[in-house]
């Protein structure tokens, strides 16, 4: 059965068991679940499964899904297949995907890196013999092999319950039918910077102005390609004659790329990393993304007092900014693709190294100089345009999931009649040789994207928050409004947030609704601070589901920074 956007009466039916679910919980004593002044939704609630997503329409694929029979992994493909369907500004079968993967059964953590590498023939000393001493950042020398498609085969094939044509039927039908455009959708729908791009204009600027709110959009092209995905599995994106239409235009635009890159790509099944903070662990993917910076940062927080500092204090945010600056000047220095330079993971997540960090933290004066001091250049800001979800199924599996173009629609470059844009993931890369994020052929750039998990006893949280080098910053503000405040995951979602997105420096941006004095307090410390609109966008937009396995109940938070929403299950009733 095919989703359509016109169910009048299965909304209705959804929303009144939505509030069933709701009361048949009734008052929760534990601190985790409790709600906070100023709270602005609330939890849903469940004994079946939850589906979370920066856009209602792939919440309801992913919720649809699990009625249809499938489980949190179905659920998180489907949805995801959704999104690149109608937020393809930030995600979509262009780009990469990582996945944390919690199966309830056995307690165990599975870990999925499917971030594509660079063609092989690509390299430093190529570059220069065409005279190419920096990265364009939306050049082709940008597009690594995308990751996604092999990452929902990977998914699918160890995990899931359902065929491709059943997950898949939803995105089809959307972008095959159209949907109207959401208020976000509108705002950041068009990409001026790219609209000379090959592809981009004919593929998704349909319309004579601006497009706003209700506006529709079809993509047949998309449509088609997800359909040949649905038939034939990953071999129709890798070894197909979509894979020959890709490398055929890829060549055209400059690059390097031949179908053996394709072919031979396999995602990368890996084991999380993880460290503690007061009494929970917090689960992160290893290297090469950028998670083990939010578990550094956390371990450099846990030597100050952040509950008795107060919530947003001067201090407490002091403390994080200043932990953020300390982790990241880490992260650049060793992190990259650890199949090409090894990675002195333990040593960075230890807690013998965040002893040392801490003590580095000046409470009176912000430090504009992070050491490690030979950082040679700044990274890129390119990148801030992810999603993120998160799914619970009845059973309590939960899937963690992130997936990016990296920066927008990435390059914009869209190959004839495939309907989607390629990433430009491959401007993370670094043109000195020697470095660990160094460019060579078939090798993973430094991600930006991490999907992330939590658990303390009986309560298990799938999270994550979108947003290029926001992204561990703002996992470690999200774990500390849990731990260190009492905040159940709605809360932990909606507090307003810093981020800073350099690494050297005392800039950093924050939401305005952040106290007006504690900003004072801060600038009066060297912070130099940039405001925010409520509910920025710059902060990320995430996403998280909770398993209480005592109870058997399900939760699970949208971020009102987005179109998004949490949708429950629907039980069968018949």
């Amino acid at each position: 059965m095919v989703v359509s956007s016109a169910r009048p009466k299965g909304v209705m039916k959804r929303f009144a068991f939505l509030a069933m679910s709701i009361l048949s919980v009734g008052i929760v004593p534990a601190q985790q679940f409790a709600s906070v002044p100023g709270q602005g939704r609330s939890m849903v609630v469940s004994k079946f499964g939850i589906v979370s997503t920066p856009q209602f329409l792939a919440s309801q694929a992913g919720a649809h899904i699990l009625e249809q029979g499938g489980n949190a992994i179905d659920a998180a493909i489907a949805a995801n297949a959704v999104m690149g369907v109608v937020q393809p500004y930030v995600n979509g079968i262009g780009g990469d995907l990582f996945m944390v993967y919690y199966e309830a059964r056995t307690g165990k953590l599975y870990g999925l890196n499917s971030s594509g590498w660079t063609p092989k023939a690509l390299t430093i000393d190529y570059l220069r013999s065409k005279g190419i001493t920096s990265i364009n950042p939306i050049g082709v020398e940008t597009i690594d092999v995308p990751g996604a498609v092999a990452g929902w085969g990977a998914m699918r094939s160890r995990f899931g319950t359902l065929p491709f044509s059943q997950i898949l039927a939803p995105a089809v039908y959307y972008a095959q039918n159209g949907f109207p455009l959401a208020e976000r959708n509108a705002r950041y729908w068009v990409a001026k910077r790219l609209l000379d791009q090959p592809g981009y204009k004919q593929t998704y600027v349909i319309w004579p102005e601006a497009p706003k709110p209700g506006d529709l959009f079809r993509n047949p092209a998309l449509a088609n390609s997800l359909r040949q995905i649905a038939a034939h599995g990953r071999d129709a994106y890798y070894n197909g004659s979509m894979t020959e239409t890709m490398v055929k235009f890829l060549n055209t635009q400059g690059g390097v790329h031949t179908l053996e890159d394709f072919r031979d790509f396999q995602p990368e099944w890996v084991e999380p990393v993880s460290t503690t903070y007061r009494g929970w662990t917090v689960y992160e993917l290893p290297p090469n993304g950028q998670g083990i910076a939010a578990l550094s940062m956390l371990n450099i927080m846990e030597h100050f007092p952040l509950a008795q500092y107060g919530h947003n204090s001067v201090d407490a945010l002091h403390v994080m900014i200043e932990a953020k600056k300390l982790a990241y000047a880490d992260m650049y220095k060793y992190v990259g693709d650890p199949r090409f330079t090894p990675i002195p993971v333990s040593q960075l997540i230890s807690k013998d190294l965040a002893a040392q960090r801490a003590k580095l933290i000046d409470m009176n004066k912000a430090s504009c100089q992070v050491v490690p001091s030979d950082i040679e250049a700044e990274l890129d800001k390119h990148g801030n345009s992810t999603i993120y979800l998160s799914t619970i199924d009845k059973d309590g599996n939960i899937v963690s999931l992130i997936q990016s173009n990296y920066a927008g629609y990435g390059t914009g470059l869209v190959a004839p009649g495939l309907g989607f844009s390629f990433q430009n993931r491959g401007a993370g890369f670094q043109l000195t040789p020697g470095l660990p994020n160094s460019l060579a052929g078939h090798k993973r750039p430094l991600h930006t994207i991490i999907p992330a998990f939590m658990e303390k006893g009986d309560i298990h949280i799938g999270f994550g928050i979108m947003g290029g080098w926001n992204q561990a910053q703002a996992h470690a503000q999200f774990v500390s409004n849990i731990v260190d405040f009492g905040m159940n995951v709605q809360a932990a979602l909606e507090q307003p947030r810093f981020t800073k997105e350099t690494f050297d420096g005392c800039d950093v941006e924050m939401e305005e609704t952040i106290p007006a004095d504690v900003r004072t307090g801060l600038a009066q410390r060297g912070h130099q601070i940039k405001l925010l609109e409520p509910f920025s966008f710059t902060v990320g937009q995430g996403a998280a589901v909770v398993r209480d396995s005592s109870r058997q109940v399900n939760f699970a938070a949208g971020d009102p920074r987005s179109d998004g929403a949490a949708i429950p299950q629907e039980p069968e009733t018949r």
